[in-house]
């Protein structure tokens, strides 16, 4: 008995097609959705988008700060909505970050436009949101003008 390729090719769409529909195909996992958190009533998982560049002593980062709130496959949780906060850590030189320290997420990304350090130094931020763990940007320095 011969069986025509288009037939296996068939039978195998068919399969996956009918797996995906029914919920019950063995690669199909679960993604996190909800309003202002997950739809699973899993926690999200906080990421740096956008990390802190260098900036001068009391002058903007830029470009903007951005934390995305991840679902469970890695992407973006774009029904995210909730209150991400973000302070700064390593801050050995007692500076204080200026801007708006909390932002409510849009589609799962909350973004920081505001953010400026008060003292040369080197720090790292810290992103967190509740039920979520705090997340740590890379390192970035802040510097002193110096003439033109």
């Amino acid at each position: 008995m011969r069986i025509a390729h288009s037939t296996i090719v068939r039978s195998l769409i068919t399969l996956v097609v009918s797996g995906c529909f029914s919920g019950t195909a063995p690669i199909i996992i679960g993604v996190n959705g909800g309003t202002g958190g997950t739809g699973s009533g899993a926690p999200p998982v906080l990421a740096f988008f956008v990390q802190p560049n260098t900036a001068n002593v009391g002058q903007l980062i830029s470009p903007a700060v951005e934390v995305v709130a991840k679902d469970s496959l890695g992407g973006t949780d774009s029904t995210f909505t909730g209150t991400i906060s973000i302070g700064l850590t390593n801050n050995s030189t007692g500076a204080a970050l200026n801007g708006t320290p909390s932002r409510r997420a849009v589609k799962g990304i909350a973004s920081f436009d505001d953010l400026a350090v008060d003292k040369a130094g080197t720090y790292t931020l810290q992103a967190s949101t509740s039920g979520a763990a705090a997340v740590t940007s890379t390192i970035f320095s802040i510097t002193t003008v110096t003439g033109p």
